[in-house]
């Protein structure tokens, strides 16, 4: 890991861990979290202790150690088949355990900030991607798992028809934005803001970029929703934050080559 950067592993229900993380810290980035949809649907008690309890605990421990800000990394997942773009004046409507618990954990936010406990914002990022992800973890995303079966030469499956659209920005994007919630002083209360890039693709297409192949099709899974993109104009009045990497662009950024 870099210089100057002190790695600590371990489990945020672990309060020892909580505590010597944010100690002598005046911001904490709470990224962590679980993130599978189909396991959240096996273990929901699980989802919610860690993504929800998990994001309260930790609250608890940097008010504890004196940190003014907190910036928890949200989901696009608690809009739940909301028509895009989606914004964030749009109704909540998780549809599953892990959708809820991120929503949850929003709440706990906002109430620490209501009681000045602690300043507060809440990004919802929509499907990130980046360099090094991996497509032998549970919670793989679509674009690691395709470049993986391409590496192998193997057909891409796509789980319903394909038509399904995601909005996904780039890794390099997202720290950016994350940054500047960090900074933006002038929000504290909770806010939600999408981190999305405000364009949708869908998975026939993607597939098309990353894959030689057609895909295989099978049975759509439970608890996806159908389209989801980004209306991101309020992170840009607030954060003064844009995505600024293409699609294209961006997948180049991977190494991967897509075979003749």
């Amino acid at each position: 890991h870099a210089d100057g950067v002190e790695l600590i592993k371990g489990s945020i229900e672990d309060a020892t861990v909580r505590e010597d993380a944010v100690a002598g810290c005046d911001l904490v980035m709470h990224l962590a979290s679980r993130v599978s949809v189909a396991e959240s649907l096996a273990e929901p008690v699980r989802y919610h202790r860690v993504v929800a309890e998990g994001t309260r605990e930790m609250l608890e421990s940097a008010v504890d150690a004196g940190v003014g800000r907190l910036v928890l990394a949200g989901s696009c997942s608690v809009y739940g088949d909301a028509s895009p773009p989606i914004a964030e004046t749009f109704g909540t409507a998780p549809g599953s355990p892990y959708a809820e618990a991120k929503l949850v954990a929003e709440s706990h936010c906002r109430a620490f900030a209501a009681s000045g406990r602690i300043a507060t914002v809440c990004p919802r990022f929509f499907n990130v991607y980046g360099p090094r992800q991996r497509a032998d973890s549970p919670y793989a995303g679509v674009i690691p798992i395709f470049t993986a079966r391409e590496a192998r030469r193997e057909v891409p499956v796509i789980f319903g028809d394909g038509l399904q659209t995601r909005d996904f920005i780039h890794v390099e994007d997202v720290v950016r934005g994350l940054m500047l919630a960090a900074m933006a002083t002038d929000t504290g209360a909770g806010e939600a803001v999408n981190f999305g890039t405000g364009r949708g693709t869908n998975l026939v297409e993607l597939a098309g970029l990353l894959c030689s192949m057609p895909p295989r099709f099978e049975a759509a899974r439970d608890g996806e929703v159908r389209h989801s993109f980004a209306d991101a104009g309020l992170a840009a009045a607030l954060l003064g934050f844009e995505a600024e990497i293409d699609l294209p662009t961006g997948l180049a950024s991977l190494g991967h080559r897509r075979e003749s």
